[in-house]
């Protein structure tokens, strides 16, 4: 029991019900004050206390209140009192569910077209289609059950079940198409009403073709203004009319009952005049006979003067009234007279071609369309779990067998020759069906028309509560609700867009007000067509295509079997679900498959807007569930084994770095991935921070915002992994170790070359990362002078690709090249490929070799052959090497800090600047401080020009000396050495000591960069192989030299080390 506050003595305020509540921290210290939750204080900013949270769901409504803007008082004194808004209608299932459905489904059909069908498609045919549709609606209704009681239904109905089963492209699509045949269905109910009027109550000689079209547009306009006044006054209305209206289609129907029951009895005299097998309209004549036989002689009656050019005997007659007697038959000849036998079977007419049973099938069908009547108005149902199940399926119910039995009953009961006479032009100009009724035929006319009104008002009614749902979730730009401090926000410059924002708003009760009007435009835009054929069939398309979704999203949620699946609904199955959407699949194509592929057409664009401009969505959807179950699926079969060669695609790690303000430093390594998309590889970019994760972990964020943000903006798709760790080094290693999942992993990694790999370990540190790469079986694709890359808005009209192939390592050489002029960066670029000979190869052979394994390989490219002639190692090259060496000996001796080996200087020029004046102030053992100086290298040219500079180890060499680093000009030999260091420089240099491995891996480094700067200087990118650290580790501290004299002098290269497997092959 609550206790009172210490202070104020009054029960201090609940918290709020829902996580990080905007109340929650300025109520806190009153909260918990007195209360024994002092454990869990620290916590109820986020958590909510169980007590007002279930407080908050029990008293939970479903119905989202409109706006109040259009209630606002339009003049400056509406500041005095605001109305109360008024309480929204509360509706349960008979009046929420049962009864608008039966409006819905009775409709024109059954009055107007049902003895039609029933004479043409004969009972059996006729009994097959309504067995058929109703199927489909009766599954249809059992999923939308399952789906309905599957949590709260809030305003949308079927959108709101489909959206949130489907997810939200899906939904709108539906959504939108279903709003448009919900909303054409009102005017197809109001031209019914019309119609059905002007037939019966229109003088004779005054059914004008084009009179009839302009007195239904003129009536259907004036009724849909009446029947969207009574809509907008308030939904209560519609529902008291719907009792009337109902009143009267039920009347209707117990009088057709009572007439089958009075012909057991007293069969009515309904005389029908035949004309061969076709009916005559009693209006144009008086007798059923051609001639009367009198005192006088054989005289010629009316019906004769019809078809003959004269009233005497002689007279020409048309050919069919010549060759076929009148005759006059009972036309409704009662239950028991077996009437029945002979209307089993179909009676398609030879030259009536669009008789035929597919027609049948498509006129039929919205007669039960009507379905979702109830579900729409879900906001306005005090429980939807209960009333849309219980309410649609006894609609469903009560109508399929109204429907049967009409049509055994109306097999029994009229001959078939009535039957057929759709107009009811054999029997005086009534409704066949009006006929059958007892005790007058006005019954049936005015429960058809009552029958369409109420019909047309469901529409207009659950129509606009559609829009309103769509428009407020947002997932439709055109719709999308906008809001601001003051309201609604209207930008002038898309008045259009913005204007339709407003069809998420309504009255202070919740009443799609703008969503009317609109409807109603669109309603009046049907009625002006004034023709039910030409919009009926893409009616049925649009129903059918809702239909088949709501049993999509049951059977989808049933196999996923996700936890949050919980109907309380329990008599459904998922191959019900199945069966219900393939009978609504084969109705659309049956009713008419060019209006099915256009409807298709539409709702296919409609996701596509949604997918591309629309908001993203996360519900919770059906088709999210399948994508992670699909996912998991392929991932459990990518772990079976490696992808074969023919499937094998770069999956990139992207390793970048971000400065201090976690901005990626390396942005064009991002433009480079884009380029490589054509591969549609797995993505996956990736930086390291160093740290604590619990310290960093706000750092760790922002990295993944910045990373989402540039591969938004470079176009790259996939995905981003932020890692923490104590230091940067086991931070990449996590990353290469640990990113991908299962078979779906990365095969290749992109990182820039490290421009600081000269500062304290970072070459220990990069030769370590090139092992790793190797150890996982991983490529490694390394672009040096990233900034000089193209951006994705440049283009390359021309030049070239220098693909540089000098051992194989799998083809990588080969495919990069071809994917990247997949982009439109590098489209116009012509691909060369180069290879080295050696002295004991033939050229001539390799070339044609070459070029064969390319056209084979369906790759274009030209060919060139490069020999490399066998020449004495220069001067420079032992000169290179020795400083090399000495710099490496120097640092290990010296173990230079981090800070003073930032002051290195990178080769530049023709002076090669090895090494900087760094001192370091070293402690001995002794504790002496020992200083230390580094003098500036030698330098030579970088190309020797002439024979004789090129020397052989032992021979004397011509030594210049470069200036200090700092600008200061160079001091002799010996000179320049502190006291107590032996200069070492300033002895003759030991070539024959130097490692003659390095020498070797020197020599080729400079020759292979000098062919290379020859052949490629003006190439838009080059691409090398790479190679490996050495595997003894010893002298493994100079692998980066030789890679930085490998690549000196060239703009953009891209250094390329395979995986170790096949990337590309020959074979199909």
């Amino acid at each position: 029991m609550p206790q009172q506050c210490a202070e104020g003595g009054v029960n201090p305020k609940e918290s709020s019900p829902f996580i990080n509540s905007s109340d929650a921290t300025a109520e806190k210290s009153q909260q918990y004050d007195g209360k024994h939750m002092a454990l869990f204080e620290e916590e109820m900013d986020t958590s909510p206390m169980v007590s007002s949270l279930l407080s908050s769901l029990a008293n939970y409504s479903n119905l989202p209140q409109g706006s109040k803007e259009h209630e606002e008082a339009e003049n400056n004194e509406a500041t005095e009192t605001r109305k109360k808004p008024v309480k929204a209608p509360q509706l349960g299932t008979l009046m929420g569910v049962y009864l608008p459905c039966i409006q819905n489904i009775f409709g024109v059909i059954l009055f107007l077209r049902m003895t039609w069908l029933v004479g043409i498609g004969g009972v059996i045919g006729t009994f097959i289609i309504v067995f058929m549709c109703c199927s489909t609606t009766m599954l249809t209704a059992i999923s939308m059950s399952a789906v309905a009681t599957n949590g709260v239904v809030p305003a949308g109905g079927s959108y709101y079940m489909i959206s949130r089963s489907l997810g939200p492209e899906f939904g709108g699509a539906v959504g939108i198409c279903f709003y448009l045949g919900t909303t054409f269905a009102g005017a197809m109910y109001i031209l019914g009403a019309i119609e059905t009027t002007l037939l019966i109550c229109e003088a004779e000689g005054s059914r004008g073709r084009g009179r009839l079209l302009n007195n239904m547009r003129v009536y259907g306009t004036i009724l849909l203004t009446s029947m969207a006044t009574v809509v907008f006054v308030g939904v209560k209305y519609v529902n008291k009319l719907a009792l009337v209206f109902l009143a009267c289609v039920i009347l209707s129907i117990v009088a057709v009952y009572a007439g089958v029951i009075k012909t057991a009895i007293d069969p009515p005299i309904f005389p029908v005049c035949l004309l061969g097998n076709r009916t005559l309209v009693w209006k144009t004549f008086d007798v059923c006979a051609k001639t009367l036989e009198t005192s006088n002689g054989t005289i010629t009656t009316q019906l004769w003067q019809m078809f003959c050019d004269s009233p005497y005997l002689n007279a020409t007659c048309d050919k069919y009234f010549a060759a076929n007697n009148v005759t006059e038959i009972q036309g409704i000849p009662g239950i028991t007279s077996g009437i029945m036998t002979e209307n089993l079977f179909s009676t398609f007419y030879e030259k009536d071609i669009t008789s035929f049973f597919t027609l049948l099938v498509g006129i039929y069908f919205p007669s039960v369309t009507g379905i979702m009547a109830g579900s729409n108005r879900s906001g306005d149902l005090r429980d939807a779990q209960k009333s849309i199940p219980v309410g649609t399926i006894c609609a469903i119910t009560t109508t399929t067998i109204v429907y049967m039995s009409s049509v055994i009953l109306f097999g029994a009961c009229i001959d078939g020759v009535v039957l057929r006479d759709k107009f009811g032009e054999g029997v005086h100009g009534n409704l066949v069906i009006g006929t059958l009724a007892w005790p007058s035929p006005w019954v049936i006319v005015i429960g058809s028309f009552f029958s369409t009104c109420g019909a047309g008002l469901q529409s207009l009614t659950g129509a606009p509560r559609l829009l309103q749902a769509i428009a407020k979730d947002g997932i439709v730009p055109a719709l999308r609700v906008s809001y601001s401090n003051n309201g609604l926000k209207l930008h002038c410059l898309k008045c259009i867009i913005c204007g339709l924002q407003i069809f998420g708003h309504g009255k202070a009760n919740g009443e799609p007000t703008w969503s009317l009007l609109l409807t109603a435009c669109i309603c009046e835009i049907g009625i002006l067509i004034a023709s039910l054929d030409a919009v009926a069939p893409i009616l049925s398309m649009f129903f059918l295509m809702c239909y088949m979704f709501v049993n999509l999203a049951c059977a989808l949620q049933t196999l996923l079997r996700t936890p949050n699946w919980r109907p309380r609904f329990k008599f459904y199955h998922w191959t019900l679900s199945f069966l219900g959407m393939s009978l609504c699949l084969t109705l659309m194509f049956l009713c008419s498959w060019y209006y099915a592929i256009v409807a298709m057409v539409i709702a296919g664009s409609i996701y596509k807007y949604i997918e591309f401009a629309g908001a993203e969505k996360e519900w919770g959807d059906g088709i999210r569930g399948l994508s992670l179950s699909a996912a998991r699926y392929a991932l459990m079969r990518l772990e079976e084994g490696q992808p074969h060669t023919k499937n094998w695609r770069p999956q990139l790690l992207v390793l970048v770095s971000t400065d201090a303000e976690q901005n990626i430093e390396q942005p064009r390594l991002l433009s480079l991935t884009n380029q490589l998309k054509a591969g549609k590889g797995l993505t996956i970019v990736g930086t390291a921070l160093e740290g604590t994760y619990l310290a960093n972990h706000d750092r760790a964020q922002r990295a993944e915002q910045a990373l989402r943000k540039l591969m938004e903006t470079e176009k790259v798709k996939g995905f981003c992994q932020v890692t923490v760790s104590s230091n940067l080094r086991d931070a990449t290693s996590h990353l290469l170790q640990a990113s991908g999942l299962g078979g779906l992993k990365h095969n290749a990694v992109l990182v820039s070359w490290p421009c600081n790999w000269k500062q304290g370990d970072e070459h220990q540190h990069w030769r370590n990362f090139i092992g790793e790469n190797t150890a996982a079986h991983l490529a490694l694709l390394v672009p040096k002078n990233i900034s000089a890359y193209p951006s994705n808005g440049e283009r390359f009209t021309e030049g070239h690709i220098d693909v540089w192939w000098i051992v194989h390592d799998g083809g990588m050489l080969m495919l990069l090249p071809f994917l990247l002029r997949q982009h439109k960066v590098w489209r116009k670029c012509k691909m060369r490929i180069f290879t080295v000979a050696q002295m004991d190869d033939n050229s001539i052979q390799m070339k044609k070799d070459l070029t064969t394994f390319l056209y084979h390989l369906r790759i274009d490219a030209m060919v060139e052959v490069v020999e490399m002639q066998d020449s004495d190692i220069s001067a420079y090259t032992y000169e290179k090497t020795l400083v090399m060496e000495q710099r490496s000996q120097m640092l290990k001796k010296i173990n230079l800090t981090k800070t003073e080996r930032e002051r290195e200087v990178r080769p530049d020029g023709p002076t090669w600047h090895g090494l900087a004046d760094l001192t370091e102030h070293d402690t001995s053992a002794s504790g002496e401080k020992q200083n230390y100086t580094l003098i500036c290298a030698p330098c030579y040219p970088r190309h020797p020009t002439h024979p004789e500079e090129v020397q052989s180890p032992g021979t004397q060499v011509q030594m210049t000396w470069t200036e200090k680093c700092d600008g200061e000009a160079a001091k002799p030999p010996g000179a320049c050495t502190p006291e107590g260091l032996k200069d070492i420089f300033n002895m003759k240099p030991e070539w024959e000591n130097l490692n003659q491995f390095n020498v070797r891996r020197m020599h080729t480094a400079l020759r292979l960069n000098e062919v290379v700067v020859k052949k490629s200087s003006e190439a838009k990118l080059v691409l090398l192989n790479m190679p490996g650290p050495p595997k003894n580790r010893t002298g493994d501290e100079n692998y980066m030299e030789f890679l930085e004299v490998l690549t000196e002098g060239l703009n953009r290269v891209l250094l390329v080390r395979g995986g170790g497997r096949e990337v590309i092959t020959i074979y199909s």
